[in-house]
């Protein structure tokens, strides 16, 4: 029998244990946060000490944490068949009825539904159906994909090509052959110099540019998160997404939604190209499908794309599968979980919610080392810097946005930092005052590690 006392569970993760995005100096000076109950908005450790989660563990317990519903959707899954293969041939009836659900409450030019496990494997099959697209168009050509700097799109190897977070490369490399970038519109940090309004960025013309440099008859598809996540929540301005929308018809390009974060509610929206009234040809979800209770990913696809698929003949099957796509108790919990989502009215409570975070962070912009507020939804961010009039960055070395993290931590708040940016997604439920406290927190974090700096 283990040994729980916490000591020896640090010892064991310590010795055993290879954490996503492993460091050695990843942890706490006493090891790791080690979670072992949650409820609603608030998760508990090993020692009894409560915080409330204010990223949704990674950005996915929408309807928050210990919903019996989903264990009970789970159990009476299992109990009639735990397992069914989804391969062609075969199916499940949870499946059946998750892809018919997805369809009736995503973009009305969706039609069809492929299951993955995961964001990352939704995204790699994203890629994979697009170039299969256009082979049956009989253009074989197109098969780049172009995404964007500062886009997270996973880690597996095609979907760490198309990242545009550099610091996921150099351990991997070389990358997939295929990818291109372009900028994002990072209005805070336009690569440009611009203002919004008045940048090329905005417009989509980067991305015009850069097909027009490849070749059209080369690009298969356009990936985008409507709102780049772990690259450091970074809204698009309003003009951005219709543009793109535009230059992909024109170049007959696949536009591609990541939607495995903002997807079920997260922005206020069900799915958040809704906020620019623009269709998407394929969506990848993830994430709050289930609300993280268990595994399940896959790609909503449009129309045209699958009655391509459709129409391959016998002899050339769409070859393209996983173990455990349309799993049946993923497919049976996730559609327990969408009916709550649509029951308690999550996605305009998310809407609500999220202006008042957006709102209370934006009393922030007061503190010196306040630089940039931004967010839609229950997806928000505030990024620190040295100079507020320059935008100068914080050095690397005085691990800024870490020390708020830690701060945030031992106030019973847990956020998520990518550099000096601090990132915020709580579950769809969370409350008014839990809102507020979250921002308190957050301000008190940052005085503290300004004041640490001599500001």
């Amino acid at each position: 029998m283990i040994d729980v006392s916490v000591e020896n569970l640090v010892a064991l993760d310590q010795a055993h244990l290879i954490h996503p995005l492993h460091s050695t100096s990843g942890h706490a000076a006493n090891g790791p946060v080690i979670l072992v109950s949650g409820q609603g908005v608030i998760v508990r450790d090993v020692h009894g000490k409560e915080y409330i989660d204010a990223l949704s563990q990674l950005w996915n317990v929408n309807v928050g944490h210990g919903r019996r519903e989903l264990a009970e959707a789970a159990a009476e899954q299992i109990s009639q068949i735990a397992f069914a293969s989804n391969y062609s041939g075969q199916a499940n009836l949870p499946a059946i009825r998750l892809a018919r659900k997805l369809v009736e409450i995503s973009y009305p030019n969706m039609q069809a539904v492929f299951f993955t496990s995961g964001g990352a494997e939704s995204n790699e099959s994203a890629f994979k159906l697009a170039r299969s697209y256009w082979k049956i168009q009989n253009r074989p050509d197109k098969v780049k994909i172009i995404s964007r700097r500062w886009a997270y799109h996973g880690v597996t190897t095609g979907a760490m090509s198309a990242t545009g977070m550099n610091t996921y490369w150099p351990q991997f490399e070389p990358r997939a052959p295929g990818f291109v970038q372009v900028a994002p519109p990072y209005c805070y940090r336009c690569e440009l110099g611009k203002t919004p309004g008045h940048c090329p960025i905005d417009t989509a013309e980067d991305l015009e540019q850069t097909i027009l440099r490849e070749g059209p008859e080369t690009i298969a598809a356009f990936i985008a998160e409507p709102v780049m996540g772990a690259g450091g929540v970074i809204p698009p301005p309003p003009e951005y997404f219709p543009r793109v929308r535009e230059v992909c018809d024109r170049h007959q390009v696949l536009f591609i939604a990541d939607e495995v974060i903002t997807g079920f509610g997260r922005t206020g929206k069900m799915f958040a190209l809704d906020h620019w009234k623009v269709l998407p040809d394929v969506v990848s979800f993830a994430k709050g499908v289930t609300s993280a209770y268990i595994p399940l990913g896959g790609i909503l696809i449009s129309k045209p794309v699958a009655e391509a698929i459709q129409s391959l003949p016998p002899d050339q099957p769409w070859m393209h599968a996983y173990t455990y796509s349309g799993h049946p108790v993923a497919c049976a919990v996730a559609l327990k979980n969408i009916e709550i989502i649509e029951r308690e009215g999550l996605v305009a409570h998310a809407a609500e919610m999220g202006a008042r975070l957006i709102k209370g962070l934006e009393a922030l912009q007061s503190l010196p080392i306040v630089g940039d507020v931004r967010g839609l939804g229950l997806m928000a961010a505030v990024e620190l810097v040295k100079d507020k009039a320059s935008r100068e960055a914080f050095p690397a070395s005085l691990k800024v946005g870490p020390r708020v993290l830690a701060a945030g931590r031992a106030r019973g708040v847990l956020y998520r930092n990518r550099g000096d940016v601090l990132e915020m997604a709580p579950p769809l439920i969370i409350s008014e005052n839990q809102v507020d406290l979250i921002v308190n927190v957050l301000g008190e974090s940052i005085q503290e590690v300004a004041k640490q700096l001599e500001y």
